[in-house]
C-alpha cells in the first residue's frame, strides 16, 4: 500500500490529487473562531463565520472532486457561541485564547447564541449535491470542564456521514 503525506493548504494540496482516486476522507478541519493556530490565512479565522462556510463549501467541492464513486466522506465538525461583548480570553493575569483581530457576528445572531455551523455546513453540503447518510452524535465521556454557569456543558460533537453516489463501498458487519 502506498501511503504519502500531504502538508500545506489543502486546496493547494487537494489540486495535486487526480479525480476519483480517494477511497475515504476523514476529516476535523478547524473550527470557526475557536483556535489560532498563527498560520496566515488559516481556516477558521475569517472574519465572518459566512466566509468560514463559503471555505468550507469550496473544501469539500474539491473533497467530492477526489473522492471516488464508491467512496466516503466522514467531517467532525463543533460549534461556536456568539460572543458576550465584552471580550474574552484574557483577564490581565491567564492567557487562554486570544486572537488579534476578534472575528465579527453576523448582526442577526444574539450574544450568546449557538451559531449552528454544523447544521449550517451539513445543510451546505446537501445543498452542494452530497448525499449525506448520517448524522452521528459523536458523545464524549471526558469532555473538558467548562466555566459556564448558564447553559450545560458541550458533551458532544457532530460526525457528518457523506458519500456522492447512492452505491459506495460500507462494511456494517466490521462496525
Amino acid at each position: 500500500m502506498n501511503r504519502q503525506i500531504f502538508q500545506g493548504d489543502v486546496i493547494e494540496q487537494l489540486a495535486k490529487f487526480p479525480d476519483c482516486s480517494v477511497d475515504c476522507i476523514i476529516s476535523s478541519p478547524p473550527y470557526w473562531a475557536l483556535r489560532n493556530y498563527s498560520v496566515e490565512g488559516q481556516l477558521g479565522l475569517e472574519p465572518d463565520f459566512h466566509d468560514y462556510l463559503n471555505k468550507m463549501q469550496t473544501i469539500m467541492d474539491e473533497l467530492k472532486r477526489v473522492l471516488k464513486n464508491t467512496g466516503t466522506c466522514w467531517i467532525n465538525l463543533g460549534d461556536t457561541y456568539s460572543g458576550s461583548g465584552k471580550g474574552a480570553g484574557y483577564d490581565g493575569a491567564k492567557e487562554s485564547w486570544r486572537f488579534d483581530k476578534k472575528p465579527e457576528l453576523n448582526e442577526t445572531i444574539t450574544a450568546k447564541s449557538r451559531i449552528g455551523i454544523p447544521e449550517r455546513f451539513y445543510i451546505n453540503c446537501i445543498d452542494g449535491g452530497w448525499i449525506a447518510r448520517n448524522h452521528i452524535v459523536w458523545t464524549k465521556n471526558n469532555s473538558m470542564p467548562s466555566s459556564v454557569k448558564d447553559r450545560f456543558k458541550n458533551s458532544w460533537e457532530s460526525v457528518f456521514f457523506f458519500s456522492k453516489n447512492k452505491k459506495y463501498y460500507f462494511d456494517l458487519d466490521a462496525v
